[in-house]
């Protein structure tokens, strides 16, 4: 069974989906590896690392495909929208393709890749599970977007984050409110605690609570309740419109003490909800800063634009998309973990063996034999009763 790491194509992107110090534990397990020349410069690993832990280099991507059992991917086609359809021909049926795939977002995509006859496993299903917590890349990356948002902020924020005593006198600490206790928004807190910040947060699901107090964050809390406000996966649920706007209302004075607002508030397979209005903004004191990590998903904040850094009445609004890949030698590290992980459950006896009985297997199983398989793919899209 052959590996293949291509090079990440979506422009800007510089994780690579393998680390080379993750080789050895696939070649125990009987893979071979082979990577296209270049794959990992970006994220800080040459050829000759790959090399050294014995995987081989191949100098077109082309080659990569027409080689590879397993094809491992960052962002492969659904995810990535700019240059990911040009891979379509090049997988094959039978070929096992495994990495972020958006399976949630365009059914035309995800029936393009059934077209290509590939067994397509996407990482952003994998269950949070004790069992699969080893296979968590989405958990991963997304710690790596709350840690590099307070940084974003905090180069941007015309005042220091901790409480200094100077020659000059006291140095009042920076107030960081964080909205959307997920994994982003608890490494958000960590870090923001770890510069010095007092660091407040917010999320719809009381069981958050906790989770802040844990890390030294203060927990708002508004007398408004959501209903339902989780599914069986841990994930906020989305909530009626006059849930978000008497949220909204509650949220707009904490919101406006705050120096930095950090929001992270996604619904899978949904926009993100509208919880920053332009009004809320123009009530921060000059020179806040607004880091929308939902920017991807059509942001948090109303005035967000995706994929750039605006100022509107004198606070800057930070729309970036993929944060992780910002910092691409540690990403890298932490997915090639998470899909290596992943792999070596898949195999059995040198071979990969699709068990849908199994519930990492079946959940994170998203295309098999030209059709969309995943349950939970299929009824988003509604595509029961259809041959898709």
């Amino acid at each position: 069974m052959i590996v293949g790491i291509p090079k990440e194509s979506f422009p800007g992107e510089r994780r690579v989906a393998l680390a080379p110090a993750v080789i050895p534990s696939l070649l125990k397990v009987g893979f071979e590896v082979v990577v296209e020349a270049g794959a990992g410069a970006a994220a800080g690993y040459p050829d000759a690392e790959y090399a050294g832990k014995g995987g081989k280099i191949l100098p077109q991507r082309v080659e990569v495909f027409q080689a590879a059992d397993v094809v491992l991917q960052v962002l492969c086609y659904g995810s990535n929208d700019v240059t990911g359809k040009a891979d379509l021909p090049l997988l094959r049926p039978g070929q096992v393709l495994i990495g972020f795939l958006r399976p949630l977002g365009s059914v035309e995509t995800v029936q393009e890749i059934a077209a290509t006859g590939v067994s397509s496993f996407s990482i952003e299903l994998m269950p949070r599970t004790t069992r699969a917590q080893s296979m968590d890349a989405l958990s991963s990356m997304a710690t790596i977007c709350g840690y590099k948002a307070v940084l974003l902020a905090a180069d941007r924020l015309p005042r220091m984050f901790p409480m200094l005593t100077t020659a000059a006198g006291t140095i009042t600490p920076a107030h960081v409110f964080i909205i959307g206790a997920g994994v982003v928004g608890l490494q958000a807190i960590a870090t923001a605690r770890r510069l010095g910040a007092i660091a407040s947060a917010y999320d719809m699901r009381p069981a958050a609570k906790e989770q802040v107090q844990s890390l030294g964050g203060r927990f708002v809390e508004l007398p408004v309740e959501a209903q339902d406000a989780q599914d069986a996966r841990g994930y906020a649920r989305a909530q009626d419109e006059s849930f978000y706007r008497r949220q909204r209302e509650l949220l707009g004075r904490v919101v406006a003490e705050s120096d930095v607002v950090i929001t992270a508030a996604v619904i899978p397979g949904k926009r993100a909800p509208l919880l920053i209005t332009r009004d809320m903004v123009e009530k921060m004191a000059p020179g806040s800063v607004i880091v929308d990590v939902a920017a991807e998903r059509g942001g948090n904040c109303e005035l967000t634009q995706a994929g750039k850094v605006v100022v509107e009445h004198d606070v800057t609004i930070m729309g970036y998309i993929n944060l992780a890949s910002t910092v691409p030698y540690h990403a890298s590290q932490m997915y090639s973990r998470n899909v290596a992980s992943f792999l070596t459950h898949l195999t059995k006896d040198r071979k990969i063996v699709i068990d849908t009985s199994d519930e990492i297997t079946r959940e994170t199983l998203v295309t098999q034999g030209g059709k969309v398989v995943n349950t939970r793919v299929r009824e988003f899209f509604g595509l029961d009763g259809k041959k898709a």
